[in-house]
């Protein structure tokens, strides 16, 4: 069987790295046939080139991005002959994003935030947008897209519109993989509820799943 390399952004906060080989652990445990090997485009080892040198010509890439964006179209789809296309959107994330929220206690009914990192690439917000409206769906509750690093609105300004429409609590469904810088400015964004990131959910790791399967062999 194919080997999957599962690539990340890569942190140089050690919760990132840790939050990827749980991830990965996820992995193997609904699909143990399924040789999967973690890899980063920066901050943290073993690179992408050298996992892929390590598993060989028949490797399928699944990037462990939420979206597209620069690390996609250049640094992976560069390095790579087959690679998956981003997480999101799907209705698996929405699945995570549901549980999170019900973990952080956020009741139902309660306006939502979901709070991406950014990108300047436009077809990333456009997917951003999707995302929110699937769970918006889900959760039959106004979903709005807001942005921790690049893009408006910034997250802070998102939950403020939020409140002052509905006139109740606000909760942020972080929309980022691992903690890191994003996702601790969250907590300075006057949200009632902030979620852990989407970190190990067997959802996500289901999802890594189908992104490899519909890689063609």
């Amino acid at each position: 069987m194919r080997p999957l390399v599962a690539v990340a952004h890569g942190s140089s906060n050690p919760a990132a790295a840790a939050t990827m080989t749980a991830l990965a652990g996820q992995v193997r445990r609904l699909a143990p046939v399924i040789d999967i090997r973690v890899a980063y485009v920066q901050h943290a080892s073993p690179s992408l080139s050298q996992a892929l040198d390590d598993a060989g010509d028949t490797a399928v890439v699944v990037p462990l991005l939420l979206s597209t964006g620069y690390h996609l179209t250049t640094d992976i789809i560069g390095s790579a002959r087959r690679v998956a296309g981003p997480l999101g959107p799907d209705q698996l994330l929405v699945t995570a994003l549901a549980s999170r929220l019900t973990a952080a206690g956020v009741p139902p009914g309660t306006a939502v935030v979901l709070a991406a990192a950014g990108s300047s690439d436009p077809m990333a917000t456009d997917q951003v947008e999707t995302q929110a409206k699937l769970l918006a769906g889900e959760l039959d509750v106004e979903v709005l897209p807001a942005y921790a690093a690049s893009g408006t609105p910034t997250v802070p300004d998102a939950v403020a519109d939020l409140r002052q429409r509905h006139g109740g609590p606000v909760a942020v469904a972080s929309y980022l993989l691992a903690k890191g810088h994003f996702h601790d400015t969250l907590a300075n964004s006057g949200a009632d509820w902030v979620t852990e990131p989407l970190g190990a959910h067997p959802a996500v790791a289901a999802l890594i799943i189908d992104r490899y399967r519909a890689i063609p062999a």
